[in-house]
């Protein structure tokens, strides 16, 4: 019993401290935790966020959509139609006082896209909304296609790791509605704003049009320790409930 109780003590202690650290402004004290320990504690359960708040709080809503090129068994292949993959997981949060962590991954990643296509001149998203799948190294073939267009390689390289999130993200969401018979996804991001403080009690006011990044159809991505299966058993339930 008292080890126990010690070792309730001790875990609670090192949760404030390394939380302390996190929430903190960076200051030598983190050196304190070696390695990566920190981060990895961290996130994703216990990362915090001070976005909600002043000077700069968060002003829009993102959704990712996800639609896929999938082949009949008669030899054809056909395009699906666009799903909403943020839609569906935020319906597992709605009415839920216990959220799962899964229902904000598409809206995250939306907005992590969303702000690297941002950073790109007008000739290279004009690229990503060209097509890229044809062989092993479409992704790299993009990316030295924009090096070209641009003099900043680091916002191009910026892009290129969203874009292979996204595209990992996109091809569990395919598989999860489509099954393994898709070829290759296509995804896309949009963000509409909110409709202005100084227009909020104005009855005519409407929203901003949707911002959206363009990209075009891309090969399938699978990351290390990605699970088809497990995304399925949590996203396909989510889905069916929405279809419905």
């Amino acid at each position: 019993m008292r080890g126990a109780l010690a070792a309730g003590v001790l875990f609670t202690a090192w949760h404030i401290f390394a939380s302390f650290l996190w929430i903190g402004p960076v200051t030598p004290l983190r050196e304190l935790v070696p390695g990566n320990l920190l981060t990895s504690y961290m996130i994703p359960w216990y990362g915090q966020s001070w976005s909600v708040f002043a000077p700069e709080p968060i002003n829009g809503d993102y959704r990712f959509k996800v639609r896929a090129l999938v082949a009949n068994e008669d030899g054809s292949t056909r395009e699906t139609e666009w799903i909403s993959a943020s839609d569906v997981e935020m319906s597992m949060s709605r009415h839920n006082l216990f959220p799962p962590r899964a229902s904000g991954l598409g809206t995250h990643q939306a907005s992590l896209l969303k702000g690297a296509y941002d950073r790109l001149s007008p000739e290279q998203r004009t690229t990503a909304s060209l097509n890229y799948f044809e062989g092993d190294a479409w992704l790299g073939r993009m990316q030295n296609a924009m090096n070209e267009q641009g003099d900043d390689q680091s916002l191009v390289v910026a892009y290129i790791v969203q874009e292979r999130y996204s595209d990992a993200y996109s091809t569990q969401v395919a598989r999860a509605v489509w099954g393994d018979s898709v070829i290759r996804v296509q995804f896309q991001v949009l963000r509409q704003n909110i409709i202005p403080f100084v227009d909020r009690n104005n009855p005519d006011a409407v929203r901003p049009p949707e911002q959206i990044a363009d990209t075009g159809w891309r090969g399938l991505i699978t990351l290390p320790q990605q699970s088809d299966a497990d995304f399925a058993d949590v996203f396909r339930p989510a889905f069916e409930r929405l279809e419905k």
